[in-house]
């Protein structure tokens, strides 16, 4: 598609492209197995035969297993490098059919060929400008996909050198201090050469996976070929519960949650492996109630990013279901505003309360604070381009998340969502770091949080120990718009700008008949 005409971009085809880069992502499995087919042929061979000639074919099948370990990467670059062609396409092909629905809607007529004429109606004294306004457009969408084209060819071409010269150099030196800003790690990759940050990612995808600052595209990589590794941990974790011997009614609860969270994450790897837009995979921690955080589009080159927090009892096993809330936001800012590009990110990198006991507390958020807070950061140091435009939406529990990662330690964030909250750990809106006007928040009508009011004063005490922020509130300072963690955002007084909610109850707002689901897009564009 060099030099993309206006013909060549009504018949592409992004669907295509998407399916050849997941083609090309399949194949690490293959690749994998068969890596670990030669180890285990070399170590039968050490157990019976030793010498000179035992040690060349042990350090020539370490070699030959150590280049197909190095592909990996390379393959699943290559999706990317597809997804991100087909995702630009998509969005110049949007630009394209809007700019001739205007030009044609001005009295303007659009040729086969890209042509602009004016109509036999268009006055004389206008028809120059008009015509040379939907030139322009036209010109814009081609030149968008034009781009696209051209960068997925050097991409791919450089692919194809280093399939002849070799994946990966030998190992880089140094690495981020412990602790080091997203800032700085990000020039740290810069630094590398892509052989390099393909051996980085290959033999410490651990390290890279997690590193805020790396950008999106090498962390999904990373984080990609340890999903096997993260399978087997449950598997080890299945097989010690299962030895106990009686098993007991408590680890019969833990193989319970055990297998919804192997649901969880077969559902989330189904995901990975196709669909549109593409996934990427920035952390995945199944211990515990399990982590994730998975971006759908790029945020490094999208637009718009949407960063959602869930709340209470959210986990590795209803995160594809998470997951599925920030899609139908993505997919409303795509239908409002088909020629922008936005991206969104289910980040569920903390421990959420599961008890109603554990959420009356603000020590959960305050613990998430700070990984919210790097993680904001590493996408404001990642992005490629005009800074995009971020917004973080806490739904319940998540909104005091939000709250307390941007009051203690600020958020990178242009606009700030709370729904279904019970109160973001401050008083006013002024307080949580962010433009003027950018504080959204919506409540149902029959949301139950609204019932999360301050207990009164015989039970002050109790609250206080067990939620030490309620102090710094003052509560009890009764104005008749208190939730259990503060002023309610939801409230005009609160100072935030709020959207309309239908019924729907606590997790009604994603719905697609529901006015909330607009009113978040409608944020995350800046409309």
């Amino acid at each position: 598609m060099s030099g993309v005409g206006y013909r060549q971009l009504w018949a592409a085809d992004p669907a295509g492209w998407r399916s050849a880069g997941s083609a090309w992502a399949g194949l690490t499995g293959p690749v994998h197995r068969h890596a670990d087919e030669l180890a285990g042929t070399a170590g039968r061979l050490r157990s019976g035969w030793s010498g000179a000639a035992a040690t060349a074919a042990d350090a020539r099948l370490a070699g030959l297993r150590d280049e197909l370990t190095s592909m990996a990467p390379a393959l699943i670059e290559a999706d990317q490098t597809l997804a991100e062609l087909a995702r630009q396409i998509a969005v110049a092909k949007a630009q394209l059919a809007e700019a001739v629905a205007r030009a044609e809607a001005a009295g303007l007529t659009v040729d086969r060929a890209g042509g602009v004429r004016a109509g036999p109606a268009q006055p004389a004294s206008t028809a120059a400008i008009a015509v040379a306004g939907a030139a322009v457009a036209l010109r814009a969408a081609m030149g968008r996909a034009d781009a696209a084209d051209r960068a997925a060819a050097d991409r791919l071409a450089e692919l194809a050198r280093a399939a002849g010269t070799g994946w990966a150099s030998p190992a880089p030196p140094g690495r981020p201090a412990t602790g080091a800003s997203p800032t700085v790690v990000r020039a740290w990759w810069s630094g590398l050469t892509p052989a390099q940050r393909r051996w980085l990612v290959g033999h410490e995808p651990a390290l890279v996976g997690a590193l805020d600052g790396v950008p999106v595209a090498a962390r999904d990589q990373a984080n990609r070929l340890l999903l096997g590794g993260r399978r087997d941990e449950l598997l080890a974790e299945r097989r010690r519960l299962l030895a106990r011997v009686p098993p007991g009614p408590l680890a019969s609860v833990r193989l319970r949650a055990l297998a919804a969270r192997f649901a969880g994450l077969d559902a989330l790897t189904e995901r990975l492996a196709g669909g549109a837009p593409r996934a990427y995979l920035l952390g995945l921690d199944p211990t515990g109630e399990g982590r994730v955080v998975v971006a759908l589009d790029d945020p490094d080159h999208a637009d718009r990013v949407l960063t959602y927090v869930p709340g209470m009892t959210a986990g590795l096993d209803d995160a594809p279901g998470e997951l599925g809330r920030a899609a139908r936001v993505l997919e409303r800012c795509a239908a409002l505003a088909p020629g922008e590009r936005s991206a969104a990110v289910l980040w569920l990198d903390y421990d959420a309360p599961d008890f109603l006991t554990e959420a009356a507390s603000a020590g959960q958020a305050r613990d998430a604070a700070p990984a919210l807070h790097r993680f904001q950061e590493g996408l404001r140091a990642t992005h490629e381009g005009p800074p995009a435009r971020q917004t973080v939406l806490g739904h319940s529990y998540g909104s005091l998340v939000v709250g307390v990662a941007a009051r203690e330690h600020g958020l990178a964030a242009d606009a700030l969502m709370f729904v279904g909250s019970p109160g973001v750990g401050v008083a006013h809106a002024d307080e949580l770091g962010v433009p003027a006007g950018q504080v959204w928040a919506s409540r149902a009508p029959d949301d139950v949080i609204r019932l999360a009011r301050p207990v009164d004063e015989l039970a002050r005490p109790a609250l206080l120990g067990a939620a030490p922020l309620a102090a710094v509130l003052g509560w009890p300072d009764r104005t008749g718009h208190e939730l259990w963690f503060g002023h309610d955002p939801a409230d005009a007084g609160f100072g935030g700008r709020v959207f309309r909610s239908g019924r729907g109850g606590h997790a009604g707002y994603w719905e697609p008949d529901n006015p909330a689901l607009d009113g978040m897009a409608r944020v995350v564009l800046g409309r």
